[in-house]
């Protein structure tokens, strides 16, 4: 089982899924231009870490005290001094990358200490920007400028690219190549679920595939990326992009509390209609964690309030 994007929404997947009996390999987003990316290429010319230890949490080993320790500090996040936004888990990678000589074997020794169960694999090991090109004929290049827009977030996405292609990296197009199930999201859908995808020639790799496909649709539209987007739309984006149809589509049905979500109309974002009628192909379940997120001391970004719970969408993908 291949799991692709990056952020929270792959974490979240990774977390639940690590339980059952299945090999697990993560392919991530290597676009970040956000946090602490900018730190990373500037200073030690290194590709962004931050979707790449959100996965190696994601597949940490849970048991016993030193296990559960370890993921607590590479989750750490510094809110004073000159590494303020920083995560222990960033600054670790570019430590072991330095030390190694070598960003990924960083990643798979940093797989090691933490005890992964899976692997944890960059879609590229290329420096890569997000381009997007919008309904009104403009561009913005960077990820993070797509993330949180400084033009009209109501204006559609209608291409994203990367640029330059990149090359995939090699161990993850054979993961796609022999893979039986592939999943999508949950994730911003552009700039995480999609980032991986529009690498090179990965998405004809999965239009090629034998592997059956599986979209987790988010649970929130998202200003700036799929403003007033129902289901269908999220899904139509997906399977444009990848060149085929979903073979299975899981969407919440639990009611979302009406406090968060008056915190997400002040930001112009509202609950993921579903508008995908008796489509066989969905699964409809209460994948809601019941709990509002709370953010991070020091973190500089937006991040979702409302999740995925990680065992209750697990149980449904390994229904499907």
């Amino acid at each position: 089982m291949v799991v692709m994007g990056g952020g929270t929404g792959t974490f979240v997947v990774l977390s639940g899924l690590k339980h059952y009996q299945v090999e697990l390999t993560a392919i991530v987003t290597m676009a970040d231009t956000g946090g602490s990316a900018r730190f990373e290429w500037d200073l030690f010319g290194l590709l962004p870490n931050s979707d790449v230890r959100k996965a190696l949490i994601g597949l940490a080993e849970v048991n016993g005290r030193s296990g559960g320790l370890l993921r607590e500090l590479f989750s750490y996040r510094f809110d004073k001094g000159e590494l303020a936004g920083m995560t222990f888990g960033n600054v670790f990678l570019v430590a072991l990358s330095q030390v190694l000589g070598s960003q990924e074997e960083a990643i798979e020794r940093a797989g090691e200490i933490l005890r992964i169960k899976g692997k944890v694999l960059p879609v590229t090991m290329d420096r890569i920007d997000l381009v997007a090109r919008y309904e009104s004929g403009s561009e913005v290049v960077g990820e993070h400028l797509i993330d949180e827009p400084e033009h009209d977030g109501k204006l559609k996405i209608v291409g994203l690219a990367a640029r330059p292609k990149g090359r995939v990296f090699a161990s993850a197009r054979a993961a796609i190549e022999t893979a039986e199930i592939i999943v999508f999201g949950p994730g911003d859908l552009y700039t995480s679920t999609l980032a991986p995808v529009v690498v090179d020639d990965v998405g004809k790799l999965i239009a090629g595939s034998k592997a059956k496909l599986v979209y987790v649709v988010n649970l929130m539209t998202k200003y700036g990326q799929t403003y007033g987007f129902k289901a269908s739309d999220h899904v139509r984006e997906m399977e444009k992009y990848v060149g085929r149809k979903m073979d299975g589509v899981i969407i919440n049905n639990a009611v979302l509390p009406a406090e968060a979500l008056a915190k997400y109309e002040a930001e112009q974002a509202v609950q993921v209609e579903d508008d995908l009628g008796a489509d066989p192909r969905v699964a409809r379940a209460d994948v809601l964690q019941p709990a509002e997120v709370e953010p991070q001391n020091g973190d500089p970004l937006k991040r979702s309030l409302l999740r995925h719970d990680p065992e209750k969408l697990a149980k449904v993908v390994v229904n499907l």
